[in-house]
Formats: structure tokens, sequence, C-alpha cells
């Protein structure tokens, strides 16, 4: 009776030292989909306060419904040097203060990897578009909404609501000298420190390494938008309170294993098609006698930058055929003019002002990259801009500044005009590289690339998609041989991308992939897993040269990708990339033995 009263008394005590105040966060957006009787009365038969399962790292979970297709347990298979994703779903019809998610130690016959390999973060939910064949680029006014399940916040806790579920996304990340074998751990989920739900992950470790990022073979080219970081965290463009926000948030990209720097040799080459303009990082002055000279302060500290976080295979500089018209701005320095104002230059590729202001400055940027030790990386980056441009603006390239490269990415399937392109990216539904011609440029060093943009419904990264479509862009890359994928945008944000994902006539998130605050998404985690299934099979096809006939089972299936209609939604693609990754994992394993 006495041991009782006492369990009573610290029970009381703890009660009472919790306060279960609400987490202070945003306020996600209403679901804008009415949820009908039968699914809100669902509700009714959950179990009072928090209930807790696997789901799947291949979905999107809804808020507002209960999750269904849930499992007790799950088992995740990685190489040492690999991170892989899970899901966990809470859901609950009763408010729910303070949840967290905690996992414990990771624990093997002999061995024990630490909990702090793991990382469990909330999925936020965001505005986007309905899936749609309407909603590519040129989205239509007044298109449906959706709510869906994205972003990743860094917070320790967050309050579930009353009728809600909400997605936890697990990261394990291998450490590379970790003993190969079967580990067991367990997620904790509980509220206000009190009630739990436990849930036990099983950990397969292959006996197989994969290399640091900085080592991936994968050309891996998002681009990025240091404006955009800069009005999302109120700073000054170019502070070093800028370059500060800038760091975890490139880092990220570099841990991806990013290949390229994006630069702007003048104002936004895109033509205002984002919400944030692109700045300019070189500043022109016009002198008198059509004099030019050029400011690279902020290009090379942002090259710089980039550099240092370990972002350096390639620099790529649009601007010489923007979007829209050939706008260029400068400072006016001559003597007859009242002030030296901002002006600009109107032109065209076909007309022979635009000779005349870009041989100048080709001269000038060749000899400025070449004091810098930067002109055998760098390119002249053109975005799907016609042939008869495209002519004009190689032929400049070659007779003023031939050390430079040609980076382009080509929806004209005119690429082979051009000698001198050291980077060619062709888009996914316009052409297809033949293996023969992929192999011949990768032997002179050059990079053959694809990408999707929103012209490409399925499979994509817009918010609408599924997370699993991520991962089959890279699995294509190296289905077809490519040296990796491009995308469009690292981080061009909305105005409030946590909020609402959608812009102008963009399909949703098709500007971005990571949130403002160095912030992932469920899409750019598994498009980083997807960089490492290409990386595996590299790696296999490396170190086993000559054993050709044991690695047929992986190549059978990036055959068999091959014979798919990449583009058909509705075949079971979840199912295919379970297969390649066991069929992958298990050939590394018995190779390994």
């Amino acid at each position: 009776m006495k041991k009782n009263l006492l369990l009573l008394v610290a029970f009381a005590a703890a009660l009472a030292g919790c306060t279960c105040k609400s987490v202070e966060t945003f306020k996600e957006a209403a679901d804008p989909v009415a949820i009908c009787e039968k699914a809100q009365s669902a509700w009714g038969e959950v179990n009072g306060g928090l209930n807790a399962a696997w789901g799947t790292p291949d979905l999107v979970y809804s808020r507002s419904l209960v999750p269904q297709n849930l499992t007790d347990s799950y088992t995740a298979t990685a190489w040492r040097g690999e991170k892989v994703s899970a899901q966990v779903l809470v859901w609950t019809n009763k408010d729910l203060k303070n949840v967290k998610c905690e996992v414990s130690n990771f624990k093997a016959k002999g061995a024990t990897l630490p909990a702090s390999i793991a990382e469990a973060r909330f999925v936020r939910y965001t505005l986007a578009d309905e899936v749609s064949e309407s909603c590519r680029c040129g989205r239509p006014n007044g298109h449906p909404a959706i709510l869906q399940a994205d972003m990743l916040d860094d917070i320790e806790a967050l309050d579930v609501e009353t009728n809600t579920a909400r997605p936890i996304w697990i990261t394990v990340d291998v450490p590379q000298d970790a003993k190969a074998g079967v580990y067991k751990a367990t997620v904790k989920v509980s509220h206000c420190g009190l009630c739990s739900e436990t849930l036990p992950l099983e950990l397969v470790v292959v006996d197989q390494v994969l290399a640091e990022p900085s080592e991936w073979s994968f050309h891996l080219d998002l681009w990025q938008h240091p404006s955009a970081a800069a009005r999302a965290a109120g700073v000054e463009l170019w502070s070093d309170e800028h370059y500060e926000v800038m760091r975890p948030l490139m880092q990220m990209l570099a841990d991806a294993g990013q290949k390229v720097i994006t630069a702007t040799l003048n104002r936004d080459p895109w033509r205002y098609q984002c919400f944030d303009d692109y700045e300019p990082m070189i500043y022109w002055y016009r002198y008198d006698n059509d004099e030019w000279k050029y400011d690279y302060t902020y290009f090379d500290k942002w090259v710089e930058f980039m550099m240092s976080l370990g972002i350096d295979k390639q620099i790529n500089c649009y601007g010489m055929l923007p979007w829209g018209n050939c706008t260029l701005d400068y400072q006016d320095m001559r003597s007859n003019a009242k002030d030296n104002r901002l002006r600009q230059i109107n032109t065209t590729p076909q007309k022979p002002e635009y000779e005349k202001v870009w041989a100048p400055f080709l001269k000038d940027f060749a000899q400025h990259l070449r004091e810098k030790g930067w002109l055998h990386k760098t390119n002249m980056a053109i975005d799907e801009r016609s042939p008869e441009d495209m002519d004009v603006a190689a032929a400049l390239i070659a007779k003023y500044a031939p050390e430079l490269g040609f980076a382009m990415a080509d929806n004209h399937d005119s690429y082979k005009r051009y000698a001198n392109m050291r980077d060619v990216c062709v888009g996914q539904r316009h052409s297809l590289m033949a293996p023969e011609e992929i192999a011949a440029r990768r032997a002179k060093g050059d990079v053959s690339t694809y990408y999707v943009c929103c012209s490409t419904l399925f499979p994509n990264v817009f918010t609408n998609s599924q997370p699993y479509e991520a991962e089959m862009l890279c699995l294509y890359a190296i289905a077809h041989d490519y040296d990796g994928m491009l995308r469009w945008a690292y981080n061009s944000w909305p105005a409030r991308p946590e909020y609402d994902s959608r812009f102008r006539r963009w399909a949703s998130g098709d500007t971005y992939m990571v949130y403002p605050g160095a912030r992932s998404s469920v899409r750019f985690e598994r498009l980083v897993d997807g960089v490492e299934i290409y990386e595996k099979v590299r790696t296999l096809r490396a170190k086993y040269a000559d054993k050709a006939e044991a690695l047929q089972p992986v190549e059978a299936k990036l055959a068999e990708m091959r014979a798919m209609d990449f583009n058909d939604a509705s075949l079971n693609w979840t199912a295919f990339l379970a297969e390649t990754n066991k069929v992958l994992n298990d050939v590394a394993q018995q190779l390994a033995e």
C-alpha cells in the first residue's frame, strides 16, 4: 500500500512538473480540400491520445485523414557511409502538446552505433497544386490547391492537433567505419514527456563502403539563388551576415554531392521569372570611347565561398543569352553623362552591337579567370535558347575567349553543333543521348546530363510529387549512363514557401527543393537517396570489374528500367524501386563475402 502511494505521489509530481505548453511555431494553412463525412467519422474510431506506426518514405500522407497501410516495424538496409530514410506517422483524435521523437542506440552482436547517427524531423505541410496534366508550365489561374507534406523542420517538439496526422522523417547516417551486421534500435514518440509509443527499427549494414559526397561522380547541378537567401533571412546582400546565412544552406547542397557553382554575369539572366531578382555578381562600367571595366568583387567572393564548402568542379556563368531580350545593365561613367546612373543596353545576338559589348567582356573575363586559376573550370552557360542565338554566342566565345567552356540546358537538340560544349544537359522529354555519344564525351572530360522541369508532370520533384519520384530521377541517370542531372532550382523561393509553395505560372515547388533556414524536404532527401544508388552501382562496377557476371542482376534491373515508359505514372514504380534496391544490396553483400 505504501509502495503504491509513493508511485502515485511520484506520478502526481511528474504531472505537476509537466507544463505541456504549446510549441511556438508558424501556423500551417488550413486544408483546402473538404473532408468527406466518412473520412471525418473515421477519426471517431481512433484510439484516444497518441498513436504511432511506420509508414513508407516513398509516399506523402494527408494531414486530415487517418493514415492507412502502416506497419509496426521497419527495416532499413544501408552500406557503410550511406544515409537512409524512413517515415513514422503520428495521429490523434485529441490535442497533443509537445510531441517529441527520439531514436535509441543501434545495437548488434558485438557492436553499437550511437543514437546520434539518426535524426528525427517533423514533416510540415504547405499549400501545393492539385496534380493535373494542366498544372505544368503555364499553370492556369485558380488551379485547385491541396495541402502537401514536404518541409523537414528542425524543431525539437511539435503540437499535433485533434483529428490530424503528423509524419516524422527519420534519417540514419551510417558511419563508414561501422561494423557490418543487423542492428536493433527503437523510435520513441512521446508527448508532454509522459505518454509514449515505441516502435522497433532494424538497420542492416552491408559490408561495402560508400565514398564521401565530395568523391561522388554523380554530376549534380542544382541552381543556387543567393539573392533569395538574403531576402528570406532579412539580411543585406553580400554582407557577412548573408554568407553566414548561406553557409548551412549551401553546405547541405555540398553534402548532396553538388558539383557546380551558379554565377551571373549581369542582372537576372532569367528576366524576373522568380520572386527574387538575380542580382548581378559582376558590375559593368562604361567609359569614353566605349572602354569597359568590370568589378568582379562579388563574383570572386561567391565563388571562393562555394569552393570553401567543397563545391568546386565547375563554375557555370549565366547571362550571355538571357531570357527575353539581351538587356545589359551598366554604370555610365562617360564624361558626357549627367550622372553615373544605371543604364541599359537592349540588343539581340543578330545585331552588331551584341558583339561590340560582349567582345571586351569575354577577353577581360577570361584574363581574370586565368589569374584566379579558374579558367579551366568556368563555362558560359546558356539555358534553353534557340539554335540561332546559340550560334552567335558560340562563335563569339570561340573568337574572343576560346579557353572558356560552354554549358547548355538544351531543349532544341542543338548541342551537336558546337565543339566547345563541355557541359551538355538535355531535356528528358526532348532528347536521349546515345550511350556511345556519352562515352565519347566522357573520354574527352566533357559532362553529359539530363534535366526535368515544369514540362514534365511525372516523374518530378514538385511539392505535389511523391517522394519516390526523386529517387527515380537518379536511377534513370545511371540506367542511361548519364553523368548526372540538372534541376532549377535549389532555392528560388516564393514569398513564404513553408506556408505556400505555389508561384505564378510554375507548378508548385518547381522553383526550389529546400527551405529557408537550411531546412530540407522529403523531395531533397529522396534525391540524395537516388544519388547514392547511382554511386553504389558505379562503385560495384569499378571494384568488381573482373566479376561482371556477378553484377548481371543489377544490370538486368537497369535494362528493365530502360525498357519501361519512364513518364508513365500508372506503372508500379515503388515496387520496382524496392526490387532494384534489394538486388543492388544483395549483390553488394554477396560480393563482399
